[in-house]
């Protein structure tokens, strides 16, 4: 189990309009603008749009692979440790920040899951 830091920004990549940020210590992912992930490369760690409520269970769940990382506009971001997840599971979690993003003109050019992963 576990998933590189390459093969997690194939599928951010594969995500319609995905704008990428480089700053010092991470990279932003956005879509029109407005942020979706983060990627800390030092840690091997993202940081993903998530509901309150998912937040919440993800954490619960599996406290050694997602953390709290902070609440904003109604929405939970998690951390998640890539060493502790799967492709199929990440990928899930990275269409749902993004769909959470992006604006509705967007969502039915979405992928689904599983054509992340075969991105």
């Amino acid at each position: 189990m576990g998933v590189e830091i390459e093969r997690f920004l194939r599928l951010v990549k594969a995500l319609p309009e995905c704008e990428q940020r480089q700053g010092d210590e991470y990279t932003t992912f956005r879509v029109r603008g407005k942020p979706f992930g983060y990627l800390w490369p030092r840690t091997a760690t993202v940081g993903l749009k998530q509901t309150l409520l998912e937040q919440t269970a993800l954490v619960a769940e599996r406290p050694e692979v997602f953390e709290v990382q902070f609440t904003a506009g109604g929405f939970g971001w998690v951390v998640v440790h890539l060493d502790g997840i799967d492709l199929d599971e990440l990928s899930e979690l990275v269409l749902e920040a993004w769909f959470l993003t992006a604006p509705e003109d967007l969502h039915t050019a979405q992928p689904t899951p599983g054509e992340l992963v075969q991105a």
